[in-house]
């Protein structure tokens, strides 16, 4: 059986795993997908939220290491930290190649 310790734990994902659980958090990463960094203004225009509720799923993101933010005059402009995606990324490979090797076995065991 593969070992996720090689591709990063799930301890140390699972904090970014859950900050992707809300689908404003999903709308405002692919808001962010291009790889610009946004202001606060910027991503708020057309959701049905205030500013402050965007500011409020944007915190738990950067929390969560998912986004960076950097002070640009009088605003903060929030990007996504390619890293984070990264180790995402390689945690649902390695998750995925487990379940490709317990399929096989099971399709191996069912056609005997």
């Amino acid at each position: 059986m593969l070992s996720l310790d090689n591709a990063g734990t799930a301890a140390a994902v699972a904090p970014q795993f859950a900050a992707m659980g809300d689908v404003t958090r999903l709308r405002l990463l692919a808001r962010l997908s291009d790889g610009q960094p946004c202001s606060i203004s910027q991503l708020a225009a057309g959701l049905e939220l205030t500013r402050q509720g965007v500011t409020k799923h944007l915190q738990v993101m950067a929390e969560a290491g998912i986004l960076t933010s950097n002070r640009a005059g009088r605003e903060n402009r929030f990007a996504i930290d390619p890293q984070a995606m990264h180790s995402m990324q390689t945690y649902l490979a390695t998750v995925s190649k487990q379940w490709d090797v317990v399929l096989a076995r099971l399709q191996d065991f069912v056609e005997r």
